[in-house]
């Protein structure tokens, strides 16, 4: 049970219309979009300024209860659940102010409650370019996006969130204001915070600000949408796009599954019959665009896809990517329980990955839609399940643990782009070693002596 004293001292500090504290509010920040039981908060704060962000902090250290930031609760593994029902949740979203945009030097400064969608859209206005753009980019927070290191459809080529970062300030674990990086190329000044701070998950500080990276738009592009009638196919054409030495700006597959249930979903006209299609888009100077096409469109057919159709215009080439765009909400409505996960293989393995999944699918009596990122090995297989069938979801269990051995045998990783939250840490040591994860606690515990910030997340501490 929440301290009443203490709400009233948090009332007071941040006014009473930004501390929510009836069972309603509390429920709604209980659970994030990971498939992993809800935790209630004592109660959640919603400071407007970084002063009042530093002064939650301060506070909840003081009275030593452990604490969940929480931008918009869109990250897939557990992440942004309060660790038990003393946790403070404290929501960031009120911190949503774009400070500059600076056309001069190719950089921008935000707090970390700033939506990422409408972040781009400002940056597009200037006719600058930010270039991560994960699929929850509508709702995502800045802040989110770099506890996460999100990443993209636009991640191939581009990069993602943490190759963006130059400078980030953020509150330790005591409420003490950290800054680390600048607004200039080249920084050298001290450790490099904003590095670890990077897909910290909420474990080592809690982000205020950060100043990103902008670059120029590119002159043109070129989308192409690929049909196969065979999924391995297209995996294998993924690999061939690449040894190619041709790097698009996204390089997207879709399973049959994924393709009809997205059809019925947005009438965009996709090929129902394909086993798979890819959607690639290439950019850049006009005619570098028309010379990675023709490769692009070559590799395709070499690897007898049924059909290369190239957008005709801008209006069919967002059609498309809003199609893709759509995979995971419209498999979402398909069954009551989504699983959805992202697995990442070296990008020759994609064809091997592939064929895994849909085994282990097979194997496991269970459907599932596969789609992703398949041109930097970042699949999205995603189970449709019923979580109240016991033996179903214990299947689906089963398939994810082997799906993750396969990831690691092929030289992958765990997560892509999702992190690890609670929902993967047993997976941890698999990937890395004994010594990583004793590190990683001697690190959370000599910056967080008390154990506040986000405790059980990734390795506990």
């Amino acid at each position: 049970m929440a301290s009443q004293a203490l709400i009233k001292e948090f009332e007071q500090l941040l006014g009473k219309e930004n501390v929510f504290s009836s069972e309603a509010d509390c429920q709604t920040y209980s659970y994030d979009s990971a498939v992993l039981n809800p935790v209630v908060p004592a109660f959640v704060v919603r400071p407007t300024n970084t002063e009042q962000l530093g002064q939650c902090v301060s506070k909840l250290y003081e009275n030593g209860i452990p604490m969940t930031v929480r931008g918009a609760g869109t990250n897939l593994s557990g992440g942004t659940i309060p660790d038990r029902s003393e946790s403070v949740v404290i929501l960031t979203n009120g911190l949503n102010r774009i400070l500059e945009i600076n056309e001069s030097d190719l950089y921008a400064v935000v707090e970390c409650g700033v939506v990422t969608a409408d972040f781009a859209n400002a940056v597009a206005a200037k006719n600058l370019l930010y270039p991560p753009d994960p699929g929850s980019q509508s709702v995502s927070t800045i802040g989110g996006n770099i506890a996460e290191n999100a990443g993209g459809l636009r991640g191939l080529k581009y990069g993602v969130t943490k190759d963006y970062l130059m400078g980030v300030e953020f509150f330790d674990a005591t409420g003490a204001l950290v800054k680390s990086g600048s607004r200039t190329v080249k920084c050298v000044t001290g450790y490099n915070l904003a590095g670890m701070l990077t897909q910290s998950e909420g474990t080592l500080g809690i982000i205020s600000q950060a100043v990103l990276k902008l670059v120029p738009p590119p002159k043109a592009s070129k989308a192409i949408m690929a049909v196969f009638d065979d999924i391995q196919k297209a995996a294998e054409s993924v690999a061939g796009i690449i040894a190619s030495h041709i790097v698009p700006c996204t390089l997207e597959l879709l399973d049959n599954n994924t393709i009809v249930r997205v059809d019925d979903f947005t009438k965009a006209g996709l090929p129902r019959d394909a086993a798979a299609i890819l959607l690639i888009e290439v950019d850049g100077h006009p005619a570098q665009v028309e010379d990675e096409a023709l490769v692009v469109e070559k590799v395709l057919k070499e690897n007898n896809a049924t059909t290369v159709h190239v957008a005709k215009d801008a209006e069919e080439k967002n059609r498309l990517w809003e199609a893709r765009r759509m995979a995971l909400p419209v498999l979402a409505r398909c069954k009551p329980t989504t699983v959805l996960e992202d697995a990442t293989v070296p990008r020759s393995q994609i064809p091997a990955m592939m064929k895994a999944i849909n085994e282990i699918a097979a194997k496991y009596r269970l459907e599932v839609g596969t789609f992703g990122h398949a041109g930097d090995g970042n699949l999205h297989p995603t189970f449709l399940c019923d979580r109240r069938d016991k033996d179903e979801f214990h299947r689906v269990e089963e398939a994810v643990d082997e799906m993750f051995d396969v990831a690691l045998k092929l030289q992958g990783t765990l997560s892509g782009e999702h992190g690890i939250g609670t929902a993967k840490a047993k997976w941890m040591e698999k990937e890395t070693s004994r010594g990583t994860i004793l590190f990683s606690q001697r690190l959370r515990r000599a910056l967080d002596p008390k154990g506040l910030l986000n405790p059980t997340k990734l390795v506990g501490i």
